[in-house]
């Protein structure tokens, strides 16, 4: 980007960069604004690669997705970069265009992206085959050995997230239960939600204890339920004061990890063996090869 900015006079460089910075200081809290500073950078120097691509993400993270979709494509023909393949992708999902979403898929430059980039799109392809109602196709799209992989990769817990997500969509409940925690346990920052996924599914339930995001789990029964329902007197409002009177000064906060103590570990007894399962930039074209096998009506 600097190299680009040093083609433009002195005084447009420093105000082009002063929008750029803004933009990406704004980028996670107010993807709306940093979107503004960019299309004002663009106005500015639109020839820029760099300031283009800086419109592309930020109206793609503001859900502005035919512009994004517009300067992602400008970014392409521009500087030659096909990274941006799978975002182009989810763009054409986002606008209700599936089939256009799998054509990039099968781009031939798909095959040379780094494998980040290779495992966002085959997200991104089978939930197309989902908007599609071919809900077994996004399973066999995801099956590949990358699920399995030993990586502290970003890509790893939204690769095992959307299979595991795909699953349960087939209702296939337990082998979906089985890739949520796989997904949960890669998923340090918790970004993907997978941990309470897999409590909904074993019909556990969060509850956000304070401000720290300690968290409790409880099980929901049908007992429990009839219970919360009865009357509650003075005289049990006054003895549950006691009782915490009493403990209070040992009473230690309660967490996710002591609810769970004891509990099996279902990631080392995990469903099937996905170390045979092609690579992943071969399991699209599998998957495209047999829907032209199918008759058609």
């Amino acid at each position: 980007m600097k190299a680009e900015l040093r083609s433009l006079p002195r005084s447009l460089a420093d105000l082009v960069a002063q929008h750029l910075v803004a933009s990406g200081r704004f980028l996670d809290d107010d993807p709306e604004l940093a979107y503004q500073h960019a299309k004002t950078a663009r106005r500015l120097a639109a020839r820029l690669g760099g300031v283009r691509e800086a419109v592309a993400v930020t109206a793609y993270l503001s859900e502005h997705y035919d512009e994004a979709l517009t300067e992602f494509r400008a970014v392409r023909r521009m500087t030659g970069n096909h990274e941006v393949l799978p975002t182009m992708a989810d763009c054409e999902r986002a606008l209700g265009r599936p089939e256009k979403a799998l054509a990039l898929s099968r781009e031939k430059q798909v095959k040379d992206l780094e494998e980040g980039s290779q495992i966002e799109m085959l997200i991104v392809a089978a939930g197309a085959r989902r908007d599609m109602g071919q809900t077994a196709a996004a399973i066999q799209t995801l099956e590949v050995p990358e699920l399995t992989k030993r990586t502290r990769a970003d890509w790893l817990p939204r690769l095992r997230y959307a299979y595991a997500d795909a699953l349960a969509e087939a209702g296939r409940t337990e082998d979906a239960l089985v890739w949520f925690h796989r997904a949960a346990g890669a998923d340090q920052d918790g970004s993907t939600g997978a941990a309470e996924r897999a409590a909904e599914l074993e019909g556990l339930q969060f509850t956000d204890l304070d401000d720290e995001d300690d968290y409790v789990i409880q099980e929901v029964t049908d007992e429990d339920e009839a219970t919360a329902e009865d009357e509650i007197t003075d005289e049990d409002l006054a003895a549950a004061a006691d009782a915490l009177d009493k403990t209070a000064d040992d009473q230690d906060d309660v967490v996710v990890d002591d609810a769970l103590d004891g509990e099996v570990d279902v990631a080392s007894d995990a469903g099937e063996d996905l170390s045979a399962a092609a690579p992943a930039d071969e399991v699209e074209d599998k998957v495209e090869d047999e829907d032209q096998e199918k008759p058609k009506d």
